[in-house]
């Protein structure tokens, strides 16, 4: 059987939504039968005819409608901005009216994941202002159990809505060994449910 495809779609500036996307993504390998697509969005102009460049300079590649469609799950992470996820993130969401006209992320698994400067930077708020467009969309959300340890002990990142990392003031602040293993936790926990569900 082929590899389900598990889209893990971010947008970064800093790198630290970026890095945590990276942690899903070996959480999402480490589970036989599931394969990480890592994918990112553009950026949104103030120029009303701006384009951005078709494959971005470095890093992933832009995610595509089709990719979406064709995913077998979704992890999506974004910075937060006056807690809320950044524009580029709520800008490819609107882009998705067709496939919520066809039903195509009907019954699909999703987690999100989000990085803010401070600890009470917006994190949780941010989480739900993605999930909500996917509970739109009818698709079934992974969040963390207080059954991972890391949850109960963190001090910087990580919440049950999703994984989180508090990047510092100047965007310089490493994951932390809880962010990471929560990170890797909420992957690992999206392909599995992803396996049991494509079984039924």
């Amino acid at each position: 059987m082929k590899d389900l495809p598990i889209l893990v779609v971010y947008y970064s500036l800093s790198g630290s939504t970026r890095n945590l996307a990276l942690a899903l993504a070996r959480g999402i390998n480490s589970v036989a039968g599931c394969e990480a697509l890592l994918r990112t969005v553009p950026k949104v102009s103030a120029e009303c005819e701006a384009t951005a460049a078709a494959i971005p300079d470095d890093g992933a590649p832009y995610v595509t409608l089709e990719e979406l469609q064709d995913c077998a799950a979704l992890a999506l992470g974004s910075p937060t901005r006056f807690g809320n996820c950044a524009a580029p993130v709520k800008y490819f969401l609107d882009s998705t009216s067709s496939l919520w006209l066809a039903g195509s992320l009907i019954g699909k698994p999703a987690c999100v994941f989000t990085s803010t400067t401070s600890l009470h930077g917006g994190q949780e708020s941010t989480l739900l202002s993605m999930i909500t467009p996917l509970l739109h969309h009818g698709m079934l959300i992974c969040g963390i159990p207080f059954s991972e340890p890391q949850l109960n002990a963190t001090h910087s990142g990580g919440t049950p809505y999703g994984a989180s990392h508090v990047a510092g003031m100047h965007n310089n602040t490493q994951l932390s060994e809880a962010e990471q293993a929560l990170a890797f936790a909420q992957g690992k926990r999206l392909a599995e449910l992803t396996l049991r569900l494509a079984r039924i």
